[in-house]
């Protein structure tokens, strides 16, 4: 997908009317800190929706677990939200530490961030209760707060996931034997460290990890950031370079812990691009480019393949969804841009092209597969093998994207553009999804590429709503989605 729903609901709201709305601590008569204080501000509003934030501050004894509740007595609907589980019963607001910010110290501090419809008024809540203590008033906490400490979760030694690589149109592990890369994908690490609010939209930890491997699956796609790799001066410290390459090495770690390949994907780039279909008109890597950038993109795939060249278990997928057909109306050249790079018809940075990447990872002498998408969104692969990059190490893989709303979205499609790229080398669906909260659509995408031996991954493991997602999950213990379940119960009964 272009868009996490996050960014897609702001970005669709339209012209958003930027109000501030914050509660501000309060101190009690006799000059005492308060026991917690809550900061609530509206941070964007339109015309029937709004996204609103908390700021939580401890000021009492360290909390191994919080709870933080309100009222919206105005008709709001929370919708959805970050940094914390969320839920809503009437008018009271429930928001939960997830289990990687369960840990509040004495004068710590952690924020989340929600979703929201309104209508007729938008009244700003006035008590706040974390773990039972009204906040911004109270000197002593009414109810003792939780004491089961946040589950503490290194990565699993001793890795499980097979070493990887092509033999003819097949994925094979180190004994020769097929390997279909059947799966999910786990967005929030290309969008969250830019917009500031972390690395990971929600837990990664090893009991998340499990969660997946649960639905038997053998792959996780991750999604990445180019800036917050390079750690560029623009994202958080906090969230980008050497504290996000770590968390990148601990996610893949735990996904081979479990038997599952890690795949690692360059989803959101550098670049300017304001043309046809521009999804932002940022320079930074804030949204979907048509294609990777020279001035970064070659260096980001240089320094992942430094770090994963002796992980043969790990795949490499160039990147998320080129769009370079947009920008121009000749599918020569788009088609060439997507090969070679360089000045692209349409796009104002200089591009560099799938060859330009492939020869950054080889350069490394990394060996690792590499996936490669074609053009629209990555959904057309018509001339894929007329201009696929050239691979000394012979490891590469074509990639699609498959959705319901996509033009290439049925069986004859399928027969007369797919099917002459896997006769030639291993097709990987590295989306596959539909925008109906059910699974009508993706049962067929599973019936073809299970019946041509080929490999699929959902969209996506994350909590966000199955029509704006679509979303696999509705809880990350693994609870599905009508939609997810039909992923769910089709890898399981696959390998039961």
């Amino acid at each position: 997908m272009r868009h996490p729903p996050r960014s897609v609901l702001l970005a669709a709201a339209g012209a958003i009317a930027l109000v501030t709305s914050a509660v501000v601590p309060v101190v009690s008569a006799q000059g005492a800190t308060p026991a917690c204080s809550v900061e609530y501000s509206v941070t964007g509003q339109w015309d029937n929706g709004f996204q609103g934030s908390v700021k939580i501050t401890n000021n009492r004894a360290a909390l191994s677990g919080w709870k933080l509740t309100f009222d919206l007595a105005g008709g709001q609907k929370v919708t959805q939200g970050w940094n914390a589980s969320w839920s809503q019963s009437g008018t009271t607001v429930t928001a939960t530490n997830e289990s990687w910010n369960g840990g509040l110290g004495t004068g710590a501090s952690v924020s989340a961030g929600f979703l929201a419809s309104w209508s007729g008024s938008n009244a700003t809540p006035t008590v706040f209760k974390l773990n039972g203590t009204t906040c911004n008033v109270d000197t002593d906490p009414t109810t003792p707060p939780p004491t089961t400490p946040p589950p503490t979760t290194p990565p699993p030694s001793g890795g499980t996931a097979p070493a990887l690589h092509v033999s003819g149109n097949k994925l094979v592990d180190a004994d020769g034997r097929t390997r279909r890369l059947l799966g999910v994908n786990r967005s929030g690490g290309e969008f969250m460290c830019v917009q500031g609010y972390g690395i990971w939209d929600g837990p990664v930890d090893d009991a998340a990890v499990k969660a997946i491997a649960d639905w038997k699956a053998d792959a996780v796609r991750i999604p990445l950031n180019e800036e917050c790799w390079l750690g560029l001066a623009n994202v958080k410290p906090e969230y980008a370079g050497a504290n996000y390459i770590t968390a990148v090495k601990e996610l893949a770690a735990r996904v081979e812990a479990h038997g599952m390949t890690p795949i690692l994907e360059l989803h959101w780039n550098h670049g300017q691009y304001t043309g046809n279909s521009a999804g932002c008109s940022d320079v930074h890597a804030t949204c979907q480019k048509p294609m990777p950038d020279m001035q970064y993109s070659p260096s980001f795939w240089a320094s992942v393949a430094n770090t994963f060249k002796d992980d043969r278990a790990a795949v490499f997928d160039l990147f998320n969804e080129p769009y370079p057909d947009r920008a121009t109306s000749s599918a020569t050249d788009a088609w060439k841009c997507w090969r070679d790079g360089g000045t692209c018809p349409g796009i104002s940075y200089e591009v560099a092209g799938m060859q330009d990447l492939v020869d950054s990872i080889r350069g490394t002498g990394a060996k690792n597969v590499i996936m490669a998408g074609g053009l629209a969104y990555s959904n057309d692969l018509s001339q894929w093998t007329a201009y696929q990059p050239t691979d000394p190490a012979g490891n590469l893989a074509a990639a699609y994207h498959g959705y319901n709303f996509n033009t290439c979205s049925t069986e004859s499609c399928w027969n007369s553009t797919l099917a002459p790229v896997a006769a030639r080398v291993p097709l990987v669906a590295g989306e596959i999804g539909e925008n109906t909260c059910s699974h009508g659509f993706v049962d067929q995408v599973m019936k073809w590429f299970d019946a041509h031996d080929l490999s699929y991954l959902g969209w996506t493991w994350n909590t966000w709503d199955c029509s704006s997602g679509p979303s696999l999950i509705s809880a990350y213990d693994g609870t599905p989605t009508a939609y997810g379940a039909g992923l769910r119960d089709h890898l399981r009964a696959l390998n039961p």
